[in-house]
């Protein structure tokens, strides 16, 4: 990888178990369209330009890793062997890509959805504006389970804070932007934050949206980019979410971009 201003390196959280799936197979590995879901997250970071990508594994990390045998050369698989949270796998994840420079992109390995043109938007945005971290969003009807983006004024404004569900407030509850968990950070901020993040929160872990609040404190720039179709930020939590996406698939004719 060439290091400098254009660099784009990628980190794919990838090691939780997925209880509510109701199966032994990790989360990641349930099929969409044929594939693993871990498949469609790590193809959106390698059709963005990311290379290396570090994997974050923990549950079934072995099984995870045989899923791209033979097509790993780009690829880390670090383990996170404790759960402590988003911003604590982050870490993980940044300790496999070494000494490297430029931007690095953080997305879900249950998030398998993003378009192309969404990704390249959001990269876009991101080096235009010189901000520290931008991520993206998505309006919805029902944001419940999904961390909310507040903005200054409570509406169109600059990013203020990003808060976890289960940390906002009622009326931080009843906002519609919910945060993807899709991200790209200037590396070298991300680096230098994630050691200050706390686990001061009702989950007692390390809350990777965090990261854009100290921007915001610290005035490094946040930004925040709404995806064009809010389907984009859905998460795969149980096999409703599988079946749904599925169906938005078979009607985009079956490509996740």
């Amino acid at each position: 990888m060439t290091q400098g201003a254009n660099a784009l390196a990628a980190i794919v959280l990838a090691a939780g178990k997925g209880r509510r799936m109701k199966s032994p197979l990790a989360k990641v590995l349930h099929t969409l369209a044929g594939r693993p879901l871990i498949h469609h997250a790590v193809e959106a970071a390698r059709r963005a330009g990311a290379a290396p990508i570090a994997v974050v594994v923990g549950h079934q990390a072995g099984a995870v890793r045989e899923a791209f045998a033979g097509d790993e050369a780009d690829l880390s698989f670090p383990v996170q062997a404790e759960q402590l949270g988003t911003g604590h796998a982050a870490s993980v994840g940044l300790g496999a890509l070494g000494g490297l420079s430029g931007d690095v992109l953080v997305l879900c390995g249950d998030v398998p959805l993003l378009r192309d043109e969404t990704l390249e938007a959001l990269i876009r945005r991101h080096r235009e504006s010189g901000a520290a971290v931008t991520v993206l969003t998505a309006l919805v009807e029902d944001p419940s389970g999904y961390g909310r983006v507040l903005r200054e004024g409570g509406g169109g404004g600059r990013v203020a804070a990003s808060v976890e569900e289960a940390d906002a407030t009622g009326a931080q509850r009843a906002v519609r932007e919910i945060n993807s968990g899709t991200y790209i950070f200037d590396l070298a901020f991300l680096a230098g934050t994630l050691p200050r993040i706390r686990a001061e929160n009702r989950q007692g872990e390390y809350y990777l949206p965090d990261a854009v609040s100290m921007a915001v404190a610290e005035k490094k720039g946040a930004e925040a980019l709404p995806a064009g179709h809010p389907e984009e930020a859905l998460g795969i939590n149980d096999p409703g979410d599988l079946a749904r996406a599925e169906a938005i698939l078979a009607a985009r004719g079956g490509a996740s971009s």
